[in-house]
């Protein structure tokens, strides 16, 4: 009898102890993870990509997938409740700024990518007057770049000089135009690369002129509050994806053929990899920041840019040696005057207001 009431003892114990156990095998199942994706890749986004492909988000013990929406429906999709982060910086900062409950976390691109690609005969800003240019969909931080840098130091608005078409993704963009259908289009580095390869030509990079960050991952603040480790390993992991992608040129190669949608070989991969792969960083650079916020408090236009674009970084050629940049008269203009020409006409957007005056 004693050894019948032993069993049944025991029995109950791993009965009760049964349901603990299922339990922490769930709590050590991997965190599930959404990040958005712009469709057709985007080259101020390579850290996430290279964060999936190789591993990082996995080591971290996240389950993270991207998933690729158009830049406006991610950041409406993180403030609904319907995807967790969106690496949308322009979009995210408006939210932010318009009081809505999103949160930045980690940085991606240190620098500006937009370029304006053009074809042959358009050898300069100016000769994009009564042309047809392909941007994203209003709203996308390209939209707002390229129509500023054109406004504030050539002096020409979208709809007045020049028609604007808009397109979800660059290789789109592309297409259109070396079958003429527009005269010029915004890319990122990437995608331009590979338009060179096509006979194009980039005419101008949006970072000679302004600062901003590109790729800035925001979360809605429902999320970070409820799930803070799984944000420190969303961190960890994007920062260990910016140094592979810095060092790692073979294993970058495959990342980006596998996300950005134009590039057909290897030896495009590479020569993107080439002029790109120090351009990333998951931090804020204290002195960039420094520069862009407080050196100049009274210039609000460029406040609110900065404001909206969530700018960490300065400004540069990536594609090398470039030429000096002039302002609309075609006056060379001094390196203390490459983002103040023309700023004062830009008006503050009613989001931004109050962080351009403060």
């Amino acid at each position: 009898m004693r050894k019948v009431w032993h069993l049944r003892v025991i029995a109950a114990a791993v009965a009760l102890q049964a349901p603990l156990a299922a339990a922490a095998v769930a709590d050590a199942q991997p965190a599930k993870v959404t990040i958005g994706k712009v469709i057709g890749g985007d080259g101020f986004h390579l850290p996430s990509y290279v964060a999936l492909d190789q591993g990082f988000f996995k080591a971290e013990d996240l389950d993270a997938s991207l998933v690729e929406l158009d830049p406006k429906t991610q950041v409406t999709a993180v403030l609904s409740g319907n995807l967790d982060c969106a690496p949308i910086p322009s979009g995210g900062a408006q939210a932010a700024l318009s009081g809505a409950k999103i949160t930045y976390i980690v940085g991606q691109s240190l620098k500006s990518q937009w370029t304006i690609v053009t074809k042959s005969g358009v050898d300069k800003a100016q000769d994009l007057k009564g042309k047809i240019l392909g941007y994203g969909q209003p709203g996308s931080s390209d939209y707002d770049e390229i129509q500023a840098v054109l406004h504030r130091f050539f002096q020409m608005d979208a709809g007045k000089d020049y028609k604007v078409i808009a397109f979800q993704g660059q290789p789109e963009r592309i297409a259109a135009l070396v079958n003429d259908n527009i005269q010029a289009a915004g890319l990122t580095v990437p995608h331009a690369a590979v338009a060179e390869q096509a006979g194009l030509k980039v005419l101008l990079l949006t970072g000679d002129y302004i600062p901003r960050a590109g790729g800035t991952i925001w979360c809605s603040a429902e999320f970070v509050q409820k799930n803070p480790e799984t944000v420190k390993r969303i961190v960890r992991a994007m920062a260990r994806a910016v140094m592979y992608f810095r060092d790692n040129k073979q294993g970058s190669i495959a990342v980006l053929r596998h996300h950005i949608g134009s590039i057909k070989n290897d030896e495009e991969a590479g020569l993107i990899w080439d002029r790109v792969h120090n351009t990333f960083g998951a931090e804020v650079p204290k002195d960039l920041f420094h520069e862009i916020f407080e050196i100049a408090p009274a210039d609000h236009d460029r406040g609110a840019a900065v404001a909206r674009e969530q700018a960490v970084a300065g400004s540069g050629a990536v594609f090398g040696a470039r030429p000096a940049r002039s302002d609309a008269e075609g006056n060379e203009l001094r390196a203390d005057q490459h983002r103040g020409a023309g700023e004062s006409e830009l008006v503050t957007p009613r989001c931004c207001a109050a962080a351009a005056s403060g």
